[in-house]
């Protein structure tokens, strides 16, 4: 995509973490052509990505303070990026939260909070700019599922983080039947073990090799092999593929 021709902008969520597929999907898609908004919790951080994307890549970014799971807090946050740079073309809604907690030991308030995060975040953020995508219309919309959704937890996931990124991918097939005619599409990417700060730290050298071992690559993911495919189904190319997810777990979950 070329922003000469198309200006567009590309809205991610939870794109703060130096180490974290948000910030590796934010410099993706503006090696691609998009200008950034970045999202997250966390102000100084959200800043500093949008800084190191617009050095690197020269395009316009914008790191804006947001809690996804407050509607005004959203809506500031896309009118303060709608008024400073093109059109938002594409959406990817990172920002979640794990929980490894066992079923019978999750609280009801720990299973509200991952829900609450992971789903009403990306409800909130893509219900606030599908309108302007569906008028205009063309937009790419990229929910990040897991792994952990497809074959019932994972390393790090539980019960209540399984079912949250589950419900993303029905989410995301519903929305693509719904927005298609509009010109926009949305699919899910769903990671297998990614090094990121979640996991950093908290596997053993043992637990790690024994992974690794069962992972057909031979190899623990990186940000950029996520933020890639992110990138492919945001392209204008992309426009025939929607309500499809992307498994990126390296062959350790094929089905």
């Amino acid at each position: 995509m070329s922003t000469e021709h198309t200006p567009r902008t590309a809205v991610v969520t939870g794109a703060g973490s130096r180490r974290g597929i948000g910030r590796a999907t934010a410099h993706a898609l503006a090696a691609a052509g998009y200008h950034i908004a970045v999202l997250d919790l966390d102000k100084e951080a959200a800043e500093d990505t949008a800084r190191d994307v617009a050095a690197r890549h020269g395009v316009q970014a914008l790191g804006l303070a947001a809690d996804v799971t407050d509607a005004e807090a959203v809506d500031a946050a896309i009118t303060a990026a709608e008024a400073a740079l093109p059109p938002i073309g594409a959406l990817v809604n990172n920002a979640g939260i794990t929980s490894p907690t066992r079923f019978l030991d999750v609280t009801h308030e720990e299973w509200d909070r991952i829900l609450e995060v992971n789903v009403r975040g990306s409800f909130l953020v893509t219900h606030r700019v599908a309108p302007g995508m569906a008028e205009r219309g063309f937009g790419r919309v990229v929910f990040l599922s897991s792994v952990s959704a497809e074959r019932g937890g994972g390393v790090f996931g539980g019960v209540a983080y399984s079912a949250a990124k589950a419900a993303l991918l029905g989410f995301a097939r519903a929305l693509a039947r719904e927005l298609g005619p509009s010109g926009v599409t949305a699919n899910s990417v769903a990671p297998g073990l990614i090094d990121t700060d979640i996991t950093q730290g908290k596997l053993d050298e043992q637990r790690k090799a024994a992974m690794v071992a069962d992972v057909p690559v031979r190899r623990i993911g990186g940000v950029e092999d996520v933020a890639d495919v992110i990138a492919f189904l945001a392209r204008p190319e992309s426009g025939y593929l929607t309500g499809v997810t992307y498994d990126v777990n390296g062959g350790s979950h094929i089905h």
